[in-house]
C-alpha cells in the first residue's frame, strides 16, 4: 500500500470537491452538497487507512517538491512541499475530516432552499482544504498556508449572506483581526529561519534537542508564534471576532467553532511544545491569557439572548482551558479537551441550527420554549452535549476537563 499517496489525497480531495460542486452546483444547485459531502468522507476515509497504517513512535511522509531555496550565509535552505503523518496528526485529522464530513451532511438539509448553495459547499470544502494542508504540513511554511486559508474562507462564510451588511461586517471583522495575530506568526518564522535555518518540524526538534539559542530568542519567538495563536484562537484581546462570526450559516459556525480553524493555535503549540518549554516566560503569560479568557468569555456567555453567541462565548472559554493545559506543559491534555470538546459543541451548534430552523429564524431564547415535545431528537442530541460540555459523569467533557 502506498501510505504517501494515500496521505496526497487526503487533502486533494476536498479541493476537487470544492472546484467540482461550485462548476457542477451552478448548473444543477441540489448536486453541490452531495459532492462536497463525498469529498469530505473520502478524505476521511483516507485518513483512517493511514491511522491503522501508521508505524509505532513513526511517521508517514510525502514529499510532493521544493517548493523554493533561499541562500542563506552559510547554506541553501530548502523550503520543501512537506506532508508529514504522526500520531497528533492523525488525531487533528480524524477531528478535522470526521466531524467536518457530518457538517457536511448536516448542510445539505440545512442550506437546502438557499439560492447560492453551490458557493457555500464550494467554501466549505476549500476550509476543509486549507484545515488539512495547516494540520498535515511537516514544516512550518505548509502550515502557514492552511493557517491563511482558514482565514480566507472563514471570511468568505461568515460574511456569505453579504447583502446583509452587519453580516459582511463581521466577515471583515474576522480577516482584520486575524490579520494581526498572522504578522506576529510571520515575525516568529523569519526568526526562526534566521537562528536555526530550518522551519521543519523535525529538524527544528533536532536542533533544540542538541543546540540552545539564548532564552531572549526563544522566548521571543514562542511570543511572536503565540500571538498568531491568540487571534486564529480568539484569545483576549484578539476574540472579538469570533462571537460576530455568528452571522455565517449555522454549519459555519459549527466548522469554526469545534473543528478546524479556532483550534489551530493550540495545535501549534501542541506541535512545537519542545520549542515552548524552553520559554517559561512565555508560557507564564500564555497561562495568564488562557485563565482570563475561559473566566471572562464564560461570564459574558451568561448575558447573552442569542443561543448563538452563548455558544460562541462559551467556545472562546473552552479555548481557555485548553491553552491553560498546555502552557503546564500538559498538553496532551490540552489536546483531549480539544477533541472532546469538538464533538459536544458541533452537536450543540447544529442542535441550536435545529432549533432556529424549528422557530422560523428565531434566535433569541427569550422567545423559545417548550419544544422538547415538538423536537424530541434535538432535544436528546442537545441535552447530551449539554451535560458533557458542563463536565458531567461519565461524558467526554467530565473526562478531559
Amino acid at each position: 500500500m502506498n501510505t504517501s499517496l494515500i496521505l496526497s489525497l487526503i487533502p486533494l480531495f476536498p479541493l476537487l470537491g470544492s472546484v467540482a460542486a461550485f462548476v457542477n452546483g451552478k448548473k444543477n444547485p441540489d448536486s453541490a452538497g452531495p459532492i462536497a459531502t463525498v469529498a469530505a468522507g473520502l478524505s476521511f476515509l483516507c485518513v483512517v487507512v493511514l491511522f491503522f497504517s501508521l508505524p509505532h513512535d513513526g511517521a508517514i511522509t510525502a514529499d510532493l517538491f521544493t517548493w523554493f531555496a533561499v541562500p542563506l550565509v552559510e547554506k541553501l535552505v530548502r523550503f520543501d512541499f512537506l506532508f508529514r503523518f504522526d500520531q497528533l496528526t492523525a488525531v487533528m485529522g480524524l477531528v478535522v475530516t470526521g466531524i467536518g464530513t457530518l457538517i457536511h451532511l448536516y448542510s445539505c438539509g440545512y442550506m437546502s432552499e438557499d439560492p447560492s448553495r453551490h458557493r457555500f459547499f464550494s467554501y466549505l470544502n476549500l476550509f476543509l482544504f486549507s484545515m488539512l494542508l495547516l494540520i498535515l504540513g511537516g514544516n512550518l511554511l505548509v502550515l502557514f498556508v492552511g493557517w491563511e486559508g482558514v482565514g480566507l474562507c472563514s471570511y468568505l462564510l461568515i460574511g456569505f449572506w453579504f447583502k446583509n451588511l452587519s453580516y459582511a461586517a463581521a466577515g471583515r471583522k474576522a480577516f482584520v483581526v486575524n490579520r494581526i495575530g498572522d504578522a506576529g506568526f510571520l515575525i516568529g518564522m523569519f526568526l526562526l529561519i534566521q537562528h536555526v535555518g530550518s522551519v521543519d518540524f523535525v529538524d527544528l526538534k533536532n536542533f533544540f534537542a542538541v543546540n540552545s539559542l539564548s532564552v531572549s530568542v526563544v522566548s521571543f519567538i514562542c511570543f511572536a508564534l503565540f500571538i498568531g495563536a491568540t487571534g486564529k484562537s480568539a484569545q483576549i484581546p484578539l476574540f472579538v471576532w469570533l462571537p460576530d462570526a455568528m452571522a455565517g450559516p449555522t454549519p459555519v459556525s459549527a466548522l469554526i467553532h469545534a473543528a478546524t480553524m479556532v483550534t489551530a493555535g493550540v495545535y501549534m503549540m501542541a506541535r512545537l511544545n519542545f520549542m515552548f518549554d524552553l520559554a517559561p516566560a512565555v508560557l507564564a503569560i500564555v497561562c495568564v491569557i488562557a485563565l482570563l479568557t475561559a473566566f471572562i468569555a464564560a461570564t459574558i456567555a451568561l448575558t447573552q439572548n442569542d443561543i448563538k453567541k452563548v455558544l460562541a462565548y462559551s467556545t472562546v472559554s473552552q479555548l481557555g482551558f485548553m491553552f491553560l493545559a498546555a502552557s503546564v506543559g500538559a498538553y496532551w491534555v490540552a489536546v483531549f479537551h480539544l477533541v472532546t470538546h469538538a464533538f459536544f459543541k458541533a452537536c450543540l451548534f447544529l442542535g441550536a441550527g435545529s432549533v432556529i430552523h424549528g422557530c422560523h429564524h428565531e434566535q433569541d431564547m427569550r422567545h423559545m420554549g417548550g419544544l422538547k415535545s415538538l423536537m424530541p431528537i434535538t432535544f436528546v442530541t442537545y441535552l447530551i452535549s449539554t451535560l458533557a460540555i458542563a463536565g458531567i459523569f461519565p461524558f467526554a467533557g467530565y473526562q478531559s476537563k
